[in-house]
């Protein structure tokens, strides 16, 4: 079936549409407030590493952190819950979840200013666990949100849709992750601050968290994909569905294991860039904020031209171009002087941590575009939930990646922008031996679907 025979083409331009709006106004809002408090989490494990920027890569030993388990808790949920999170969002509409989720972020805010209120009576247990229920939230809310978008929009539509989503999410990512640096720097400080005075900015995520709820009222409801499905032992993982789907389409298949391992190296990322600030580079935390943003800055110039040149017919061909561009980014990112010195100094980083983000826009909006589009109606849902599964999958192994990095670092006297380099290894088999062909095995992208066999390119 092509667009122009599709029934649903009576669906309403993007920009018209207010569910588009109320979707990414949403999305916004939640974005902000994840990565608000898992910036504050991460920068609250790094110990004081003043020493390390003045001692140089091979004098004395830097003090190690924690950031790679702090990444691990907030993973953990997206593995055990999303297989039912997809269940969820394919047996019921996507829109009433979607609501639903946006009024437990509320209760977990304010479980969150709580924690920090009562830090000095429970220490760091009590905000841990709420960086637990934040990852279970979000489990919940990924297969909805992404998953409604094929539902809410004409196929022409979703490469700008998701373009424009994913430049805003990473907007809301570079403000919330700033935010983060300067609460950190004003409420707690350096050295004889508590963490207890960070339920202030607290109370900012929770106006943020109802804000989101309200928005996403403005969502259209859309019917279930799939209302007769039954609860079963494999809508915990992999639904049998989505694993006879899969197993038949070796196109879609390898897309999933390469995004896979594109969020790994994002795990390893994040954690890595507050070290080289806080450390290496031995600027406050509010700069040290800056420098982990400019990777969502980047994307977020990547995300308009991917999107572009998407509905121009290029995809598969950014997803290596992506590829060679966050290799190159990370080798610079690496170097360092004979000293000890970053090479590339704060500016440089920034520079080099944008060029990454526009690289990796370009690699992940058509694998993104290509992942909702290919499955069937029914299975849209389980999908993308498989997809997130997968996807934090590989954040949940970053973590302790990134510790083992940080480890072998430390053991070689090297210093933490080494890190960059062996995330680079992680990237370079992709880049050699990996192509996207969307248009490739079209006839098994359905199995065993009577729902709707209809080819992705609808």
């Amino acid at each position: 079936m092509t667009e122009k025979e599709s029934p649903r083409d009576d669906r309403p331009r993007l920009m018209a549409d207010r569910s588009f709006w109320g979707m990414t106004s949403t999305q916004f809002l939640g974005a902000f407030n994840d990565n608000l408090y898992k910036q504050l989490m991460l920068l609250l494990a790094v110990p004081l590493v003043a020493a390390e920027a003045a001692a140089g890569a091979g004098d004395g030993q830097p003090p190690s952190d924690i950031q790679g388990w702090a990444t691990l808790v907030f993973s953990l949920p997206f593995v055990i819950f999303s297989g039912f999170a997809g269940y969820l969002s394919d047996r019921f509409s996507k829109t009433p979840i979607i609501i639903l989720c946006k009024v437990g972020e509320i209760g977990v805010m304010l479980l969150g200013l709580a924690a920090f209120y009562f830090y000095d009576l429970f220490g760091t247990a009590g905000t841990w666990v709420v960086l637990f229920l934040m990852g279970t939230q979000s489990s919940f809310f990924g297969p909805g949100k992404y998953g409604v978008l094929p539902e809410l929009f004409r196929t022409r539509d979703l490469p700008r849709a998701n373009g424009i989503i994913l430049m805003t999410t990473f907007l809301a990512i570079i403000f919330g992750t700033v935010f983060a640096g300067a609460l950190k720097d004003l409420l707690v400080g350096d050295e004889g601050g508590t963490a207890q005075g960070l339920w202030l900015g607290l109370v900012v995520c929770v106006g943020i968290a109802i804000a989101g709820t309200l928005t996403s009222l403005m969502v259209r409801k859309v019917p279930p994909a799939q209302p007769g499905i039954k609860l079963t032992a494999d809508c915990w993982a992999v639904s049998h569905d989505v694993y006879e789907m899969l197993r038949a389409d070796r196109v879609l298949l390898n897309a999933l294991l390469v995004s896979c391992v594109f969020w790994l190296v994002s795990g390893i990322a994040v954690p890595t860039v507050n070290r080289l600030g806080l450390g290496l580079l031995g600027v406050d935390a509010t700069k040290t904020s800056l420098l982990t943003a400019s990777i969502g800055f980047g994307i977020m110039i990547g995300a308009l031209l991917a999107s572009r040149l998407c509905r121009g017919g290029h995809g598969d061909r950014l997803v290596s171009v992506g590829l060679w561009g966050i290799l190159g980014s990370l080798i610079a990112l690496g170097f360092w002087t004979a000293g000890g010195k970053h090479l590339l100094g704060f500016s440089g980083s920034i520079i080099a941590l944008i060029t990454m983000g526009v690289f990796a826009a370009i690699y992940a909006i058509p694998l993104q575009v290509f992942l909702q589009d290919r499955p069937p109606s029914n299975l849209k849902g389980r999908m993308i939930a498989t997809m997130n599964q997968a996807n934090f999958v590989g954040i949940l192994i970053s973590g302790p990646l990134y510790q083992l990095f940080e480890a072998i670092s430390t053991g070689l006297g090297w210093p933490i922008s080494s890190v960059f380099w062996m995330m680079g290894l992680l990237v370079l088999p992709l880049a050699i031996f990996y192509r996207l062909d969307s248009r490739a095995g079209h006839e098994v992208a359905a199995p065993n679907s009577t729902a709707n066999s209809r080819p992705a390119g609808d």
